[in-house]
């Protein structure tokens, strides 16, 4: 059995697609009534249309869920942390899968490091990649990425977790895995403000693939392994959420360029991730002029004219 904390879109989707495929889930989420209304209808507002299988166990006791010993953990990166404080048990030996993508802003860390200092007993592991929570949830083809440092745990995690239509490759580099997960959520953030300003799939194209030198330059000074960022948590990942609408990344993106407002509801990961970039860009003496500008227009310190005019004004050099 599988334990999936958090009832949002993507967790829900891989409750769906494991307890399709015969695998018993318990399903959490933090809204007791909302809980308690998707297991009576068992129709997730987040999915619409998509039916849960009787294989789903739905539960708001946070306590009945963690009591698997492999938890997917699907709420966001900046609520991670306190996710895992409300853990009491030690969880020792347990598989901690995070789903989450990006940097936390506390600690300057991914989400394998904050497991690890939450939970030091219990063994990370990380789930990212190419995809969108509704075709996960409707069995459409889908291929990911499992990186976990344990390399037998990681096989473990790959057949656990794989089904007829969700593939996963496996990885030890848990670093370039992450952080080809985050840092795609910055470049999806600059592509949508590109497009919603007006400017064009060549400067989309352009922004795309400085963006993809960004998240090699980062992820090589902290150990990662080219041919990671090169692989679906890195260029799999920004190709598609660089060009979707349906990337909540990118549609804040589009808003920024178009000066319009965004629902304030919806959770964007690159906002946060663009201003952890920053601060250890700077930090570490790192050129990421991309990062930067999003991190100015998520703050509403900058304009797309301004953010322009300080990636255009700057040196020529090389490629």
């Amino acid at each position: 059995m599988i334990g999936i904390l958090g009832a949002g879109a993507f967790g829900t989707a891989l409750a769906v697609a494991l307890a399709r495929e015969g695998t018993p889930v318990t399903l959490w989420g933090r809204d007791p009534e909302a809980m308690a209304q998707l297991a009576t209808t068992r129709l997730s507002p987040h999915l619409p249309g998509v039916d849960l299988p009787c294989g789903i166990a739905v539960t708001p006791d946070l306590a009945q869920a963690a009591q698997h010993r492999t938890l997917l953990l699907a709420v966001p990166m900046q609520s991670l942390s306190d996710l895992l404080g409300a853990l009491d048990a030690p969880l020792d030996g347990a598989r901690l899968v995070a789903c989450c993508k990006g940097i936390d802003l506390a600690t300057g860390t991914g989400p394998s490091k904050v497991i690890t200092r939450a939970k030091p007993q219990a063994l990370p592991a990380v789930l990212t990649g190419p995809s969108f929570a509704a075709d996960i949830a409707r069995g459409l083809p889908t291929a990911l990425t499992l990186a976990c440092g344990d390399a037998q745990a990681g096989h473990d995690l790959q057949h656990q977790l794989s089904t007829r239509s969700l593939r996963l490759y496996r990885t030890t580099d848990v670093t370039g895995a992450e952080l080809g997960g985050a840092l795609k959520n910055v470049i999806a953030i600059a592509c949508g403000a590109c497009i919603g300003a007006g400017l064009g799939d060549s400067a989309r194209a352009a922004l795309m693939t400085r963006g993809f030198a960004e998240m090699t330059r980062l992820a090589a000074h902290f150990g990662a392994r080219p041919e990671t960022l090169a692989g679906l948590s890195g260029l799999g990942d920004l190709a598609l959420t660089c060009t979707s609408d349906l990337s909540r990344n990118y549609r804040f993106g589009q808003a920024l360029g178009q000066g319009q407002a965004f629902d304030p509801r919806v959770t964007v990961e690159g906002a946060a991730t663009a201003r952890a970039v920053t601060r250890l860009a700077a930090r570490d003496g790192l050129s990421m002029p991309i990062s930067a500008v999003v991190a100015a227009l998520a703050a509403g310190e900058a304009t797309v004219s301004e953010a322009l005019d300080e990636l255009l004004s700057r040196p020529l050099k090389e490629e």
